[in-house]
């Protein structure tokens, strides 16, 4: 019995050591664990700190791909308008220079028609004034002999007024030498004193028919000078004016 007792004492202190050393194993693998299990704990902290910062770098790079979105859309929807400004510019080039053709071709038309008509008119300008100088040349014609027949009435007036005026002068001489010898009759054969009275008054009925045939000729004399003086007139108003047209 007490060998047995030794026997079981041994196993159990053999047992003892390997408990022993598999309590120091299992706390080496505790240690192990846990300093596995701080590791594991800082690299989760590190991973949500990480997955954390993902997201945000995430979030920050959906915005930016939606701006690029949007860029790219912008950019396309400009290109399209550029496009359709283009096809429009192009259009309108095209129908600007069918209008401009259409312009030109009407300008062109209208110049011909201008010097058409500037043709003609210098055409109907010559005509015009080959028939006004026809006329001027027959209208001078006439003014010449109107000229010449009115040169020969002044002259005839002329020589009537002169012969008017010889002839007035002569009466009035005639009537001077009448009324002289008259007079000289009276003052000899009258006593002054008795025929003071008559004689004067004879004196002054001689003196006032001498005064009104000196008045009457001279308004004749002024009479026919107003008639040269018109016809003068009359004679050099077309001259003038047949001047003034030929100068024009």
């Amino acid at each position: 019995m007490k060998k047995v007792k030794a026997v079981s004492l041994d196993k159990l202190i053999e047992d003892f050591s390997l408990l022993e050393q598999k309590i120091t194993e299992l706390q080496g693998k505790n240690n192990i664990l846990d300093i596995k299990l701080d590791e594991a704990s800082r690299l989760l902290k590190l991973g949500q700190t990480k997955e954390t910062c993902m997201k945000e770098e995430c979030a920050t790079l959906q915005a930016t791909i939606q701006g690029l979105q949007e860029t790219i859309q912008t950019q396309c929807d400009l290109r399209d308008e550029n496009d359709k400004l283009k096809k429009n510019t192009r259009t309108y080039e095209e129908k600007n220079k069918i209008k401009e053709q259409a312009h030109t071709s009407h300008v062109e038309r209208i110049m011909m028609e201008m010097e058409a008509l500037q043709q003609n008119h210098k055409t109907e300008l010559a005509e015009v004034q080959c028939d006004m100088r026809r006329k001027s040349e027959m209208k001078e014609t006439e003014l010449k002999d109107a000229i010449v027949r009115k040169e020969a009435e002044i002259q005839a007036m002329k020589k009537q007024l002169k012969d008017q005026e010889r002839a007035k002068q002569s009466e009035i001489i005639k009537r001077q030498m009448e009324f002289n010898a008259k007079l000289a009759r009276i003052q000899s054969t009258s006593v002054k004193a008795q025929h003071q009275d008559p004689s004067i008054l004879a004196q002054n009925i001689f003196k006032r028919k001498l005064q009104f045939l000196q008045e009457e000729k001279n308004r004749e004399t002024e009479a026919l000078r107003r008639t040269i003086k018109e016809l003068e007139q009359q004679l050099n108003s077309p001259h003038d004016s047949r001047l003034k047209r030929r100068r024009f």
